[in-house]
């Protein structure tokens, strides 16, 4: 690849990798601490994971632009082999799943997707999404309302600010918007980094 290709792979959409970077970096961090939880370990285990798993992707991914991180579907399945076996069995599996990732891409077995039906793609992810929030669920009893409003208005920006504008990701401006109001309002709330202590 000569050099005019590699400065339009890396610097093509600068603005648009900036934005999906921030958005991206934000998100990241109340994601992997939330699925920490759910998996049975420090939030700092998730955060460094997240952290390494990014930089390594953006340079040895199959695409421009391509992003991985810590998922809901890993965390579920991780949570009895944490129980059982410890930390050490959970970084032994993690590093087993890339190898077989490898494997898999290089026989090229992402062709055979294809073949899988819409609706086991939609059942799959219809359950997941079902139990990811059966297991935060216990995190909302005994909260407060502020908890609740916070949670709704970011849900708010998230489907109406496109309709103002889709320069700026809507959530981008959510996070923003409600750091800045968690920060200057005083607001008493539960953060997650609590239960890393």
């Amino acid at each position: 690849m000569n050099t005019s290709a590699y400065k339009q792979e890396w610097f093509g959409n600068v603005r648009g990798d900036v934005l999906s970077g921030i958005v991206v970096a934000l998100a990241l961090i109340p994601e992997a601490i939330a699925f920490s939880i759910i998996a049975g370990v420090d939030p700092m285990v998730g955060l460094y994971a997240s952290f390494c798993i990014a930089i390594v992707i953006s340079f040895v991914g199959g695409r421009p632009g391509m992003i991985s991180a810590a998922t809901g579907a890993m965390a579920l399945v991780m949570v009895d082999l944490v129980k059982d076996h410890g930390l050490n069995y959970l970084l032994a599996a993690t590093i087993l799943t890339g190898l077989l990732q490898i494997l898999l891409g290089v026989l090229k077995i992402g062709k055979l997707m294809k073949f899988i039906p819409k609706p086991v793609m939609t059942g799959f992810v219809n359950s997941l999404a079902i139990l990811i929030f059966t297991a935060q669920l216990t995190h909302f009893v005994g909260e407060t309302w502020i908890m609740y409003v916070m949670t709704a208005v970011s849900l708010a920006i998230i489907y109406l600010f496109p309709r103002i504008t889709k320069l700026i990701p809507s959530p981008l401006v959510a996070i923003i918007f409600m750091t800045i109001v968690a920060v200057t309002t005083g607001l008493r709330y539960v953060r997650l980094g609590i239960w890393g202590n």
